[in-house]
């Protein structure tokens, strides 16, 4: 099964996603750790996306789409993959969709973590406090990310929406009530 976690930066993706890897065998597909492990080991590619996600802007479709396919090809994603922090733009979803045919799959549906903004803000804040921020988390690069998101990203509602394959989730709620509204989802979806 391929499913795409959507929402916000900081909307608990990440978690939900290693969750998901961790009790079904769908491997977390994360463009945002592929960039910040390939900055942090002064890759080329890390070289080139460092500034950009520094700046809180996204990196070129191009460059994305490439990491993604790259990756969905190892061995691990047999059986599908819970892809992170991908798609962001109509461009990459159809991207996405166009490498998936190509290997006779599809992307089942989509999960939306809908959350307060605002309180998104506080949680960057906590993990800084916390000392468990990563490098490219500031109340400032948020606030820019998040404008991001509502101006590129939050069309794929609506592109997966006419599919018939979003569905909400309450990214307010506990971890492990968002949990069980997740795996609630992957059950509807036959997984």
């Amino acid at each position: 099964m391929n499913l795409v976690l959507f929402g916000p930066p900081g909307a608990g993706k990440g978690t939900q996603a290693k969750i998901l890897q961790e009790r079904r065998g769908w491997p977390q597909l994360s463009t945002g750790e592929m960039l910040r492990a390939a900055v942090a080991a002064k890759t080329p590619l890390g070289r080139m996306v460092e500034d950009i996600l520094a700046r809180g802007a996204f990196v070129s479709d191009e460059t994305v789409i490439g990491i993604i396919a790259d990756r969905y090809d190892r061995a691990d994603c047999v059986n599908g993959a819970v892809f992170d922090g991908f798609p962001r733009t109509i461009r990459q979803a159809e991207a996405l969709d166009q490498m998936l045919a190509e290997r006779s799959r599809r992307v089942q549906f989509v999960i939306e973590l809908r959350v307060n903004e605002t309180i998104l803000v506080d949680r960057v804040e906590q993990r800084i406090r916390s000392g468990q921020a990563r490098a490219d988390d500031s109340p400032e690069t948020l606030t820019k990310r998040l404008g991001e998101y509502a101006r590129q990203t939050a069309p794929l509602l609506e592109f997966y929406r006419r599919q018939g394959k979003l569905e909400t989730v309450d990214g307010m709620a506990p971890v492990d009530e968002v949990t069980l509204a997740i795996a609630d989802a992957v059950h509807t979806h036959g997984g």
